[in-house]
């Protein structure tokens, strides 16, 4: 009886974006075999691990139990920033994990717009391919951070713009590409700009997960970064992303070269997820970090019981839930 009155749901809490259909469909099986195709391989589940654990002294821990439960799962990876590997190999075993995540599922580097811009300026975008070949990874994500580095107290300057850097390092190079945000998504206009371009896919990190404009004005000591505070909320979440994105797949049509999405940024758990990739009008899976971030820095198995979790709740979701 106490159990019967305490699980009663406010009309407040009830989750309107779905309709709940129980009648039509029996169980989903543990296991499926619907696969999902994103960057020319094929997922067995639409969840793309987001990139996390730059130089952190448990980045080992972490991408190593992360690369495991992908390759369990079947989910998508993209490293932390590989900035100290460019000319270092000393913590190299910290990201390789191919063996761990295995060759039949899409494993990607990350390297900021900054490092890209400056290997541009040293024409010396040649050491990424050999990155890609120590790590034996599918690409390259670049994440483009000026509001980050702006607030970051040795942030570094960007001498041209972003978009330009991507340019250009899509001229010279003939391996995929992915654009990500780190946390305060893209405008209209920026979002055009990547849909014009040959990328293998656009990471919208989205505003309403970690902000980490805001995580190094935290940092920072400076008192003018703290008068600086109203950039830090601004920003895209990721329904509003997902709207524009609709709106140029119809504006855009055959100038559209980009047609994949890996939908992140506040996405808290699989209904998110599972309602924002049946809003949007383009291949898409979704992405998470910190959500997995605070389940990979103790056991594997403290992990594989989330994530197990997660996709046994997308199924359910997948069988009993239609979108608004």
């Amino acid at each position: 009886l106490d159990l019967a009155l305490r699980s009663r749901i406010a009309r407040e809490s009830i989750d309107s974006r779905f309709y709940y259909e129980p009648i039509l469909s029996a169980h989903p099986a543990k296991k499926s075999e619907k696969t999902y195709p994103f960057l020319n391989k094929k997922l067995r589940v639409p969840i793309w691990v987001s990139s996390m654990t730059g130089g952190t002294t448990m980045a080992r821990t972490i991408n190593r139990n992360l690369a495991r439960a992908c390759g369990e799962f079947g989910m998508g990876m993209g490293l932390g920033s590989c900035r100290m590997l460019l000319d270092d190999d000393s913590h190299i075993k910290d990201f390789d994990v191919r063996d761990l995540i295995g060759h039949d599922l899409p494993l990607f580097g990350n390297l900021g717009i900054a490092q890209l811009e400056q290997l541009v300026n040293d024409d010396r975008l040649q050491v990424i391919d050999v990155l890609i070949e120590k790590l034996q990874l599918d690409g390259m994500i670049i994440h483009v951070n000026p509001m980050q580095e702006w607030f970051q107290p040795e942030g570094d300057r960007l001498g041209r713009s972003p978009l330009e850097s991507i340019r250009i390092m899509l001229e010279t190079v003939n391996y995929p590409v992915i654009v990500k945000e780190v946390g305060q998504g893209m405008g209209l206009e920026s979002l055009e700009a990547l849909f014009r371009l040959p990328l293998a896919a656009i990471d919208f990190g989205a505003s309403g997960g970690t902000n980490f404009a805001l995580l190094e004005q935290l940092r920072a000591d400076d008192n003018g970064l703290q008068d600086l505070t109203p950039l830090v909320h601004v920003g895209h979440d990721a329904l509003e992303m997902v709207e524009m994105t609709n709106l140029l797949v119809h504006q855009l049509g055959d100038r559209m070269k980009c047609h994949q999405v890996i939908i992140s940024g506040g996405v808290q758990n699989f209904l998110d997820g599972y309602f924002l990739m049946h809003k949007i009008q383009t291949n898409a899976i979704y992405g998470q970090a910190s959500a997995f971030l605070r389940h990979a820095t103790g056991s594997y198995e403290h992990l594989q019981k989330y994530i197990d979790a997660q996709i046994q709740g997308l199924r359910m979701a997948q069988t009993y839930l239609k979108v608004k």
